[in-house]
């Protein structure tokens, strides 16, 4: 058996968080995830958008007021640099972008790819994934996560199964299930099945084991019932939301509590790390704190932090909740101590043959400067792989921006020189 019990061996390879738990941030998650340490995460949880060309928002009235967002993509929402990591690091997610047809959908991935990247690096190597999505996108982000976590690690697609009323004059079945794709980092995992067992309706057989046995006594019988046994894939037991009035804040994509209670319990122990990058309404963060488990979020919205804190009140009034709400960036502890970045100016030279990547001018090496590709203000590090050398000239027109404001500037620049010409 490849999954571990109930204490799997954490210490090898993981490090210590460097945030406080309970905090929730307000800021984009590619941000903060990559100012979180390496190897510290025990499970993840995300339901990020779906690319359903649809817009969101709370209704008025609801304790979610005010939460919206817009789920559209268009490439004038990729940042460029994004786009050159999957080049330059990533060929096989660019071969599926290539394959995947509409912009908007190539958008979204490129969106969603930059962000799993970060998801695998900072999850223990016993650490696990859940991505809900729906049938929109559900193909192509499987696909994803095979290409990022390897298809090795894939553990099971879940389908939550639910009813719901359709339209009359439908011409098509009701589409009524979502799916969670669960991946594993490594070739071990924490999955708790006696934390999550369910009744048998009955016995579907009445011999010791599938291939013979002797019959099973009445004592062995309801000893087997008693247990119960570990779900299946597909979830029938969890209501939408909508019909949960105790649980229903308003907010448009929110999910039952008992659905993350039982990904929370399967794969992770009391003590350990769950955060939720999209985390909304903070259904995974308070389903986390219920089960003793540390937590930590991050959504766009400030109306996030306001519920989990709300929630929190509400699910356990007799406890005091430190809920920690920031807008800075954490500092990453793990990295050690770096070579300076202006020492790999040499590899990088010849790595790029000579020429600037911004211009595209071949230099000798006293004109080329190194340049983070990532700007150390939102995330960048001093690794090799987030440099880069630039001639004097692009350097001081990018600064601290990212690399899509010098490549946006160079390619108006050469619009503006093609029309002088004419």
């Amino acid at each position: 058996m490849k999954e571990s019990s109930k204490a799997p061996p954490h210490g090898d390879s993981s490090n210590s968080i460097n945030f406080e738990t309970g905090t929730i941030w307000t800021r984009d998650n590619l941000e903060i995830m990559r100012r979180i340490n390496s190897k510290c995460i025990d499970l993840i949880y995300l339901d990020p958008p779906y690319n359903s060309n649809a817009n969101y928002a709370a209704p008025i009235g609801s304790i979610a007021a005010g939460a919206e967002f817009t789920d559209t993509w268009t490439l004038k929402d990729v940042d460029v640099t994004w786009v050159e990591l999957i080049d330059k690091k990533y060929q096989r997610i660019k071969n599926l972008l290539l394959a995947c047809g509409s912009d908007s959908m190539k958008s979204y991935l490129i969106y969603m790819a930059v962000r799993l990247i970060e998801m695998k690096r900072i999850l223990k190597v016993t650490g696990s994934i859940f991505l809900h999505c729906d049938p929109t996108a559900g193909h192509y982000l499987k696909l994803l996560l095979d290409i990022i976590l390897g298809r090795e690690n894939f553990r099971n697609e879940i389908v939550w199964c639910y009813t719901w009323a359709g339209s009359p004059k439908m011409r098509q079945f009701n589409r009524k299930h979502d799916v969670i794709f669960w991946y594993s980092v490594g070739e071990k995992w924490t999955f708790n099945s006696e934390d999550i067992r369910i009744p048998h309706k009955k016995l579907n057989t009445n011999r010791s084991n599938r291939g013979g046995g002797d019959p099973l006594t009445p004592e062995l019988v309801e000893k087997y019932l008693r247990r119960g046994k570990i779900p299946e894939s597909w979830w029938t037991k969890f209501s939408p939301v909508a019909r949960l009035v105790r649980e229903r804040t308003g907010y448009p994509t929110q999910k039952p509590l008992a659905l993350l209670e039982r990904i929370i319990k399967a794969c992770s122990n009391e003590g350990d790390v769950v955060f939720d990058p999209f985390c909304g309404c903070a259904t995974t963060l308070v389903a986390a704190d219920r089960l003793r488990r540390r937590w930590a979020g991050v959504d766009v919205s400030n109306k996030a932090a306001e519920l989990v804190v709300q929630r929190l009140k509400q699910d356990q009034p007799t406890l005091m909740h430190n809920v920690i709400h920031r807008t800075d960036k954490p500092h990453r502890t793990d990295l050690g101590k770096l070579p300076p970045y202006k020492s790999h100016k040499g590899k990088l030279y010849g790595e790029q043959d000579g020429y600037c990547n911004g211009c595209q001018e071949h230099f000798k090496p006293h004109h080329l400067e190194v340049d983070h590709i990532i700007a150390k203000v939102v995330g960048g590090t001093d690794h090799k792989e987030n440099l880069q050398l630039l001639c004097s000239n692009c350097n001081r027109v990018k600064g601290q921006r990212g690399q899509e404001y010098l490549i946006t500037y160079l390619q108006l620049n050469q619009k503006l020189l093609n029309k002088s010409r004419v």
